[in-house]
C-alpha cells in the first residue's frame, strides 16, 4: 500500500477557500478543489486500511468517507456555500460495534480525529445514563487513564446545566450523567498534519480510542444479563 500524505497545498486551497467562500471564485478554481479533493480522499483512504487491520469498518473507500464541500444552507444563518475544512467519517462495521470515526482537517491548528456520539437517540442516552448510574467505575477507569488524559485531555460533549430527569444532583456520578454527548478527540497541528507521519499518528489514536467505543458498545448492545440486545 503506498501511503498518501496530507500535502499543504490541501491547506492552501482551504485558506484561500476562506477568503472566497462564493460560488464564481469556487466554479473558477474546481479543478484546483479536485485535484486537492484526491489528496484527501486518497490519504482518507490509506487511514481506513490502516484501522482495518485492527477494526472492521462499513466505509468502503476514503472517497466514501470524505464529506461534500457544499453545505447545506437551507437552515443556516451561515450562507457561505462551502465549507472550509476537509472533513470526512468512518462507520464501524455491524450492529455490535458501535460508534465511528470523524476526521476534520482545517488549517490554523484546527484539526482533529473524534470518535463516539455526537447525536445519541433518546434509547442510546438511556443506556448509557442508566449504566454510569449504575457503576460509573468503568468509565471513569478509561478516562482517567494517564494516556487517554495525554492525548485527549477529558471526555468532550455538550452538558445539560442541569441535572437529567430522574437523576438527582447529588448523585455520585452526576458529572458524567450530564453529558448529552459522548466524545473522545485528539487535536492536531498544522505541522502534525502535514508531516511524513501523520498517518501513524492518526491511527495511533484511533487504536487509543477503542477502549471507549469497546465500552460504549457494550453498554449499547448487551443488557444486565450479558445477553445482546436484539
Amino acid at each position: 500500500m503506498n501511503t498518501v500524505l496530507i500535502p499543504s497545498s490541501a491547506f492552501d486551497f482551504i485558506k484561500l477557500l476562506k477568503a472566497n467562500n462564493n460560488r464564481d471564485w469556487f466554479a473558477a478554481n474546481k479543478a484546483v478543489y479536485q485535484q486537492q479533493a484526491a489528496y484527501i480522499a486518497g490519504f482518507a483512504d490509506s487511514l481506513l486500511q490502516a484501522i482495518n487491520k485492527h477494526d472492521v469498518l462499513e466505509t468502503t473507500s476514503g472517497a466514501k468517507s470524505l464529506y461534500r464541500i457544499y453545505r447545506d444552507v437551507r437552515f443556516s444563518k451561515d450562507k457561505t456555500p462551502f465549507s472550509t475544512y476537509w472533513g470526512g467519517r468512518y462507520k464501524r462495521a455491524g450492529k455490535h460495534r458501535r460508534g465511528g470515526y470523524y476526521y476534520h482537517l482545517e488549517p490554523g491548528d484546527k484539526s482533529f480525529i473524534l470518535c463516539g456520539f455526537w447525536g445519541p437517540n433518546a434509547q442510546d442516552l438511556k443506556l448509557i445514563r442508566e449504566d454510569i448510574a449504575f457503576d460509573a467505575t468503568p468509565l471513569r477507569k478509561i478516562i482517567g487513564q494517564k494516556n487517554f488524559v495525554t492525548e485527549f485531555g477529558q471526555l468532550q460533549g455538550e452538558q445539560l446545566k442541569t441535572s437529567p430527569k430522574g437523576y438527582d444532583s447529588t448523585h455520585e456520578a452526576i458529572d458524567l450523567l450530564r453529558y448529552k454527548q459522548y466524545l473522545v478527540m485528539r487535536r492536531f497541528t498544522d505541522s502534525e498534519v502535514l508531516s511524513d507521519n501523520f498517518l501513524q499518528l492518526a491511527d495511533q489514536s484511533v487504536q487509543h480510542m477503542r477502549p471507549f467505543l469497546n465500552y460504549m458498545s457494550e453498554v449499547l448492545t448487551v443488557d444486565a444479563n450479558g445477553l445482546h440486545i436484539a
